[in-house]
């Protein structure tokens, strides 16, 4: 029986052109999940649009890049809407109310970015915010 030689070179792996890196149909609807879970939090008062993406980078993170990507970086989002928030009732509360409007500045920025991001993701590209702490990366 032939014995294998133990120095010998391991195959090596298919070129990358050749390997298909477009993410599956579930990956992509978690991925839709992640960026649209913060619109969901908004119901909730806001201040917790960042759990659904962390649930989702915590199931994903091992198992699928692409979902722990975008979970990641809707969490990173969600956690800058947060801190802007934070300051615009901050502003809001030192204006004695003057600046109240700036309480929606979020909001519209959660809306309308998760949005277009729910739709990036939808055909599989990766989306990056334009505005982003990138805490997690």
């Amino acid at each position: 029986m032939h014995e294998p030689d133990p120095y010998e070179l391991p195959p090596s792996p298919p070129p990358l052109d050749e390997v298909d890196m477009s993410p599956s149909q579930d990956d992509r609807n978690l991925a839709i999940i992640a960026h649209l879970s913060g619109c969901a939090g908004i119901l909730a008062g806001g201040l917790i649009g960042f759990l659904g993406p962390l649930i989702i980078y915590l199931m994903k993170k091992d198992t699928s890049p692409y979902v722990e990507s975008q979970a990641k970086e809707a969490l990173n989002f969600q956690i800058t809407l947060l801190l802007i928030a934070v300051a615009c009732g901050v502003l809001a509360a030192a204006s004695c109310g003057v600046l109240f409007p700036l309480m929606f500045v979020p909001l519209v920025l959660q809306i309308a970015y998760g949005i277009i991001a729910a739709i990036a993701v939808r055909d599989g590209s990766h989306y990056r915010y334009p505005f982003n702490l990138r805490l997690f990366t």
